[in-house]
């Protein structure tokens, strides 16, 4: 299997830019069964890429169906050491505005059905890994840096992104809450994609593209899928250039991956203890901690 370092999530309009070149359609199987859609390798800035449409190409899965630990797994599989995750949000702020992007730097989880599709461990081998900072900040800046480069785009570096169930659209209540919490934008994925990047040891960044004011804003309609579609239409050649210029930074980075090894001490059983059948699904994060 071709190994590639770079790993992006999104939608299938991301990989659909002329400065792709080279591209194959690889299907990539996990223990955790197969990811939302086969990847798409391509390359862009003379790194080879990986892409993978988070929700299926033609957004067949709804946020809560996603495969997330096939879609992280898989990634690991590939080689990948970073990914660059990008999705749509709604803001809880005045001045985060629809066609402006966020780099968050924190999530809060409000989701409720996921919790086998939020960790690795679990069935015989316990780990606890650090998440209070969820995201990779040398990604961050290196997200930030490249979205200098795209004319006329405003871009917010840091902020909460809180991760809610759906598929449904909050309520007016939830939405004025979030707000009284301090929370900066809304979304219904990045949160597990993190939790799990970060247990596969792959640094991980998401740069969203906010879309609406979710349904908090007195002078502005309700979040609507025709208001997400119009401003993620508006805002895809936008991405895909800070993608660009992403990719070609992240390549020509000299540091090495900073959570490499981050797993290493948060398995909390012992080796000897291990559950052999979880220990084989999970060999291609934990295989290098186990006693030989």
């Amino acid at each position: 299997m071709e190994q590639v370092k770079i790993g992006i999530i999104g939608g299938s309009g991301l990989y659909q830019m002329p400065e792709i070149t080279d591209i194959k359609e690889v299907a990539v199987e996990t223990p955790f069964g197969a990811p939302s859609d086969a990847f798409i390798i391509g390359t862009l800035e003379g790194e080879r890429v990986a892409f993978l449409p988070r929700h299926g190409r033609g957004h067949k899965l709804t946020p809560s169906e996603l495969p997330f630990r096939a879609n992280i797994y898989a990634m690991k599989l590939l080689g990948v050491e970073y990914i660059l995750s990008v999705s749509a949000v709604g803001s809880l702020r005045e001045d985060f505005a629809p066609t402006h992007f966020c780099i968050p730097d924190q999530f809060f989880d409000r989701t409720r059905a996921r919790a086998a599709e939020s960790t690795f461990f679990g069935d015989g081998i316990v780990g606890h890994i650090t998440f209070a900072h969820p995201v990779c900040s040398e990604l961050g800046d290196i997200l930030e840096e490249s979205c200098k480069t795209v004319e006329g785009l405003t871009t917010h570096r840091g902020g909460t992104y809180i991760c809610m169930e759906g598929p449904a659209f909050s309520t007016l209540a939830e939405s004025n809450v979030y707000r009284s919490w301090g929370m900066d934008i809304i979304g219904m994925t990045n949160l597990q994609e993190a939790k799990l990047a970060r247990e596969a040891e792959i640094a991980y960044a998401t740069l969203a593209l906010v879309t609406d004011y979710d349904c908090w804003h007195e002078d502005h309609d309700a979040v609507s899928i025709d208001m997400v579609v119009e401003y993620l239409t508006k805002n895809v050649r936008n991405a895909q250039l800070v993608l660009k210029e992403a990719v070609k930074r992240v390549a020509a980075k000299q540091t090495p991956n900073p959570f490499a090894g981050a797993t290493k001490n948060a398995i909390f059983t012992a080796p000897e203890h291990w559950n052999p059948e979880t220990a084989r699904r999970l060999d291609a994060i934990i295989g290098k901690y186990a006693k030989k």
